[in-house]
């Protein structure tokens, strides 16, 4: 009988050839080299990595991407080519997906992207709120106007930030008027750009309701990825679009709040004012 240690080797292996072989080698190729039939391999890789193989390979082939779009050597279509895609017809259908903007763009740290942004005060501090071409992009937190714009600089170093735009002001209005009235909850398109891991998590982090909370156990076994509560939590802590995907909501299994990008003190108070709403 095969041990959950002799599994994890297997899986782990399995990963590595995922990350560093191209083309990346089929589900019956995996199964094949680890011993199992493909359906039992397919169970054992999501139990240990939150991922089918499939979606795993998508995640190291955009982490590729945005590797070589980053190196100066390299021009967008090396870049393309490079990652895997074989054509770039078929890259530049999943290019806004992958990346969030045009790769050209991507490749010169947002340079050329339009970043709407405006900043405000509430009861929790500064924030600011951004907004790209497919929805806000960012939510952020601190104690001062200029540190959170730092934050924002910091995301989108090279993108043009455009603010003193007073219809954009309404929509910070309504962010901040959530925040302090949860029950009126945020009703506005995102745009959430992450590994597909992340992804799953942030949809997850949505599906729990204000003046609930859930384990990072808990939310693990939601995304059918029981052993993967690290990879929960680090996806929690990558989120930057505080409230609207509420990663405030995970806590410890002992009940302890557990970390939070924004401040323990700031999870407290939102957690609080959604269970007393």
């Amino acid at each position: 009988m095969r041990t959950t240690t002799h599994h994890t080797a297997l899986i782990a292996e399995a990963c590595r050839q995922l990350q560093t072989l191209d083309p990346a080698p089929s589900l019956a190729e995996l199964a094949a080299a680890a011993g199992l039939s493909p359906y039992h391999f397919h169970r054992v890789f999501k139990a240990e990595t939150g991922l089918t193989p499939k979606a795993y390979a998508a995640a190291c082939r955009a982490q590729r991407l945005r590797a070589a779009l980053q190196d100066p050597k390299h021009s967008v279509t090396d870049a393309i080519y490079e990652a895997g895609f074989n054509s770039n017809s078929r890259f530049y259908e999943q290019s806004q997906q992958l990346l969030g903007m045009p790769a050209k763009h991507y490749k010169t740290g947002g340079t050329g992207s339009d970043i709407r942004f405006a900043l405000g005060q509430c009861s929790l501090g500064a924030i600011a709120v951004a907004q790209s071409q497919h929805g806000v992009c960012a939510i952020l937190l601190d104690d001062e106007p200029e540190a959170v714009l730092q934050q924002l600089q910091d995301l989108f170093p090279k993108a043009q930030l455009i603010g003193d735009d007073p219809d954009f002001d309404k929509l910070v209005a309504h962010v901040v008027g959530a925040i302090e009235q949860p029950n009126i909850g945020i009703h506005l398109p995102l745009d959430i750009q992450g590994t597909a891991f992340q992804e799953r998590v942030w949809q997850a982090l949505r599906d729990i309701p204000p003046g609930s909370t859930v384990s990072y156990s808990e939310l693990a076994h939601r995304i059918g990825a029981p052993k993967a509560v690290r990879a929960v939590a680090n996806a929690c802590g990558a989120n930057k679009l505080a409230f609207a995907i509420p990663c405030h909501r995970v806590v410890r299994s002992s009940g302890e709040l557990g970390g939070y990008r924004w401040g323990l003190a700031r999870k407290q108070q939102l957690l609080q004012r959604e269970q007393s709403a």
